[in-house]
């Protein structure tokens, strides 16, 4: 039977004519099909740079570089006034300037502490309008014409705050870092207790002022974060300011004669081993 004429299906080129076809292109001088996707990718890569490139040139040109030394120009700038433990302040703020990196950065009162910076630890602390606030979250703008005090406007080195003698009596702090904090909020704490306002442990909500246990002082001063644990003696100054009577100090700077004497027993117990 002869054999019928048909059509072969359309078969890929192996890589070894492939090849070959790149071979016989190159030695015709044209491009490869290689050299041609190389090519591509090269081009696309450099236009991309290129406008990358074109766009830091537009922003440098727009925000100039402030000069060696000079201060950084004030973005989104606002006009805030304000008291300052009883000085009025006015300052040109980014209006996105916290309230403490305003009183450290720009007043140089530097008593209010940045411990978390996320309104956790309770470092920051101040009073505004004789309210305690977490100064890291709260916007300088928004105190626009109230009363701000910080730890350097609670006394003086004269004359005491009465909470700051306690603290130093009843030996509440230890490295000092929270101490700021703890002060500004104890002296609101009080406040709100001689106002009335109740808390979480409050037992009668309407009996009026709620009796300041050692329970009401801890939940009260929870947001205020003490590393060292000096948390007994924090509760122990409150009780004696919010009492009025003063508790005897319960420690002492060591004389010259206790130091000799407890260097001569150190000495003598060194002899004896």
């Amino acid at each position: 039977m002869p054999n019928l004429p048909h059509d072969d299906p359309p078969r890929s080129p192996s890589p070894d004519a492939a090849a070959r076809d790149d071979t016989a292109q190159d030695r015709a001088g044209g491009p490869t099909r290689r050299q041609f996707m190389l090519g591509s990718v090269a081009g696309g890569i450099g236009g991309f740079a290129a406008s990358l490139l074109a766009q830091e040139s537009a922003l440098a040109q727009r925000v100039p570089v402030p000069a060696e030394g000079a201060p950084a120009a004030v973005l989104n700038p606002v006009e805030v006034t304000l008291e300052i433990n009883g000085t009025p302040r006015v300052l040109s703020l980014d209006s996105r300037t916290v309230l403490l990196d305003a009183l450290r950065e720009h007043l140089a009162l530097t008593g209010s502490k940045k411990g978390c910076d996320q309104g956790q630890c309770g470092a920051c602390t101040v009073l505004v309008d004789g309210r305690r606030v977490l100064s890291c979250l709260t916007l300088t703008a928004s105190v626009q014409g109230r009363k701000v005090t910080t730890v350097e406007g609670l006394g003086t080195e004269e004359r005491l705050h009465p909470i700051q003698s306690a603290f130093i009596a009843n030996d509440a702090f230890q490295c000092g870092y929270c101490t700021p904090g703890q002060l500004c909020s104890a002296v609101g704490m009080l406040a709100e207790v001689r106002n009335g306002d109740v808390s979480h442990v409050t037992a009668d909500v309407r009996a009026g002022a709620p009796a300041l246990t050692d329970q009401e002082i801890r939940e009260r001063m929870s947001g205020n974060l003490c590393r060292c644990g000096a948390y007994p003696g924090i509760v122990a100054a409150v009780h004696e300011v919010h009492s009025g009577r003063q508790a005897q100090q319960a420690w002492a700077y060591a004389t010259p004669i206790q130091i000799a004497q407890a260097r001569s027993a150190d000495g003598d117990a060194n002899e004896t081993v």
